[in-house]
């Protein structure tokens, strides 16, 4: 852990925005999703400061941030990035999507009437 100035590790993620609520942030420490320097923890009021580096996820992804200041707010998207520094591995995005309409997204109205099989005269 940390030497010197420390805060909570729920109110750090809060503050860092990485939850959107403090309470959201408090039951993924609790449920033992979150590691700090590597050690699982489930206490939420475990203290973490600047050097710390934390793995929890979010959402499908696996987070690891380092900890570079503790902030005194939970502040704007630019000060709440400013606490952390981000080393999670890029991944590309190359995942395939699922098949549409002729690679234009989804058929307009104007399609989806050219489509219509029961309109009259399309089978004469």
């Amino acid at each position: 852990m940390a030497e010197g100035p420390t805060i909570r590790l729920d109110k750090w993620l809060w503050y860092a925005r990485f939850y959107k609520t403090r309470s959201l942030a408090t039951k993924q420490v609790s449920g033992g999703h979150v590691r700090v320097n590597g050690t699982k923890v489930d206490k939420p009021a475990t203290k973490v400061g600047p050097g710390d580096t934390l793995t929890f996820a979010q959402g499908r992804e696996i987070r690891v941030v380092r900890v570079i200041a503790l902030g005194e707010r939970r502040g704007p998207a630019p000060e709440a990035q400013a606490l952390y520094d981000d080393l999670t591995p890029k991944r590309e995005e190359n995942i395939p999507s699922a098949p549409r309409f002729e690679g234009k997204g989804r058929p307009t109205k104007k399609d989806r009437r050219a489509l219509d099989f029961n309109a009259p005269g399309r089978l004469e």
